[in-house]
């Protein structure tokens, strides 16, 4: 239970640390593929059940590219931070069970 209680604590601390967030992902279009001209970036992500698309100019490519890396840090360590969770409340059950056992 120590370990699940100090993993947790820890995780909250990075959470802390993380910049701007993004969902989605960057690529790289062209309006003629065939000869790879006229690049553009484009941004795809769905948020609050929706599919969106938005270019991004190219000089906020690397920016856009640091907020989607932080978000995918989020949502493991909010994951992580869930599984932690479950464990924790499994083994809370089971104790209890037994403390009522022995009674």
């Amino acid at each position: 239970m120590k370990r699940i209680n100090n993993r947790i604590l820890e995780i909250k601390k990075e959470i802390q640390k993380l910049g701007d967030l993004r969902p989605g992902s960057i690529t790289k279009q062209y309006s003629n593929p065939k000869e790879k001209k006229r690049a553009f970036y484009q941004i795809n992500y769905t948020h609050k059940m929706k599919s969106k698309s938005d270019y991004v100019k190219k000089e906020f490519v690397k920016e856009m590219e640091k907020q989607l890396k932080e978000y995918k840090k989020m949502k493991s360590l909010f994951e992580e931070w869930v599984d932690l969770g479950i464990e924790k409340s499994k083994l809370l059950m089971k104790t209890n069970m037994r403390n009522k056992k022995i009674k």
